[in-house]
Parts: C-alpha cells; structure tokens; sequence
C-alpha cells in the first residue's frame, strides 16, 4: 500500500520505520499542495498536518485514497463532507498533551505580562535601561477561560496556581473541573466584561467563527489582554486591530491566525489576491497584527514539543495501523 507523508521532518520519519517494511512510503517536508499531487496521486493514504488543505479540488485528484490520518486534533483543514462522499476515513490525534498548549498560553501571558520581548531586544542591544517595561502581575488578577475541555481545564489549574481568580464559559460546564479548581462558570458577556486577561480554547466549527467579534470586543474589560491559542477563525481580525488601537485591549498573545497557513509564505499573499482563494482584508490585517509592539505572535507552535510531537507521531502510527487490521480507531466523521 502507497502512503503520503506531508509537512514531516525527517527526524519524524524513525517513528514509521516499522510501517516502511511493508508498505511504500513518500516522505515530504512540505505541505500536500496541488503542486505535489503527481508524486502521491495512486496512494491510498496520507498522512498531513493542518498546513495541507484538503480541500474537494484536491482530494478528488486521489482515486484510491482510503485514509487520512490527520497529524492534529482540528480537523478544519480537511473537506469532511466530502470525504464521507468519497467514503475516505478521516483519523485524528484527540489528544497528545493538553498541558503542552496550557503551556504555551502561560508563555504568551507572561512575555506579555513580564515585556519580555522587549526586555530581550532591548538588552541585546546593550541597552539595560527599564524605562517602558513596567509589566502587571497575575496574581490577584482575573482570568476568563472560553472553552474548558482538556486545555481550558488546564489553563484554569494553571491560572490557580498563579493566585489568578477564574471564570469560564462552556456550553457544557463541568461542575467536577469547577469543584476541583474553584472557577465559577458564568455567561460569555459577563466572563468579558470582568476578565483582565480572556484565554479562548474552542475548536473551530461554524458556530465559533468570529465568536469574538466587534460587540464582545466592546464588552470586555478596557485594557484587558487576550490570549489565543486556538483557531484563528475564533476571532474577527479586523475587530481585534480596532479594539488594540483603540485601547480596549492592552495586548494579545496569538498562536493561530485565521489565514496562517497564507500567511506563512509571503508568495501566496500575491497568489490570492488574484486567485481570490482568500480574503485579501484579512491577510492585510494578520500581517498587521504580526508588526504591532502590543501583540506577540507565534507559529502555531503551541504543540510543538520534542515529547509532544512524539506522543502525535506514536498516535498517528497507531491510526494508520488499526486501520490496515480492520479496526480503525480516532474517527472524526470522514
């Protein structure tokens, strides 16, 4: 059987080494593009993480595919409906740590809280003056936490130990997380109008798209910083570059932008204006946000540990194996 492998390191590659023995397998560590296809076009399983964008035009372009073993838990970036046309099986990793982009949010909050980036720069230069970097503690602060499945859950562990008062909103509270960390659940008006600091930790489904828009950017606390490390299409761009002129917020730390995987190569910016394949505003306003001294962007690197990536590699192996015996495992609706 021919497997695709997409946006690997080859680092990575030691974890199939077993599956190599059986099976035919094409490393890439570039995204699958349409560009890319022709190597991979009778392959029977690909496996990508979520820079690849599997959208109809392109699956339909594999007449033998079978499985997608998405390296990620989001599966946004793969056309599911159409995989259910086609009968593909789409696999997932639910999980590899959620305490790793609990994490990563602590780092955003603290470069923030702390100017580190600044302070960094600054120093580098010979320059060890601390006028400008007065930061703000977190303790005594308040932190709202937008979504408390496994990573909010740990935000709000985490945000506890920092003596950090917690709300939360979820449609669905879990009264044992709420026992357990003493975090109050309450609605999402009043979670953004008493929170310094709002974390989101929602997936990215229709009914979260621009979930924090104009009118929540409004309700929130003036001067209150807000971490995503998310999905970009949690939040509307452009009301999050008025309420940062504005002064509505101080700060955001981001770690996804809603068109990150245009943004990544400068090229495709040009390539969408006239393909018109992307909101071209948008784009304008993700590289906006990437030049401002009050918003900290990363990668999309929350994840991005060497014990991380191993547990998504070892899960990934797993999906594809148990799909080869029959027994498919990590479903997500394909």
């Amino acid at each position: 059987m021919k497997i695709g492998m997409f946006e690997m390191e080859p680092w990575e590659r030691k974890a199939f080494e077993d599956l190599g023995k059986s099976h035919e397998i094409v490393y890439r560590e570039g995204p699958l593009d349409a560009d890319a296809v022709a190597e991979v076009a009778d392959a029977e399983i690909l496996s990508v993480f979520i820079y690849s964008q599997l959208d109809r035009e392109l699956l339909d372009r594999f007449d033998r595919l079978k499985l997608i073993a998405t390296r990620s838990t989001g599966v946004d970036h793969i056309d599911l409906e159409r995989c259910r046309e086609r009968d593909i099986a789409v696999a997932n990793v639910p999980t590899y740590g959620a305490h790793v982009v609990a994490e990563h949010t602590f780092a955003l909050l603290l470069a923030i809280s702390h100017r580190l980036v600044e302070a960094v720069d600054r120093t580098r230069r010979g320059d060890f003056s601390l006028k400008g970097l007065t930061g703000f503690d977190l303790h005594g602060r308040t932190m709202g936490v937008v979504g408390t499945g496994d990573i909010g859950g740990h935000v709000a562990r985490i945000a506890r130990g920092f003596g950090m008062e917690v709300l939360a909103f979820d449609i669905k509270p879990r009264q044992e997380l709420a026992e357990e960390t003493g975090l109050t659940y309450v609605e999402l008006l009043e979670l953004l109008s008493r929170s310094d600091v709002v974390s989101l930790h929602v997936p990215a489904i229709s009914a979260t798209e621009k979930m924090i828009s104009h009118d929540e950017f409004a309700a929130m606390k003036e001067g209150a910083v807000l971490i995503n490390t998310a999905r970009g299409t949690v939040v509307d761009t452009e009301a999050l570059l008025k309420a940062l002129s504005d002064g509505r917020l101080a700060a955001a730390g981001l770690d996804v932008l809603p068109e990150e995987p245009t943004v990544r190569e400068e090229a495709e910016l040009l390539r969408s204006y006239f393909q018109e394949k992307h909101k071209l505003d948008t784009l304008l306003a993700d590289h906006l946000l990437l030049r401002m001294r009050n918003v900290i962007v990363t990668p999309h690197s929350a994840f991005n540990t060497r014990d991380a990536v191993q547990r998504i590699l070892e899960t990934t192996r797993g999906n594809i194996e148990g799909f080869l015996r029959g027994e498919p495992q990590n479903l997500s609706g394909g």
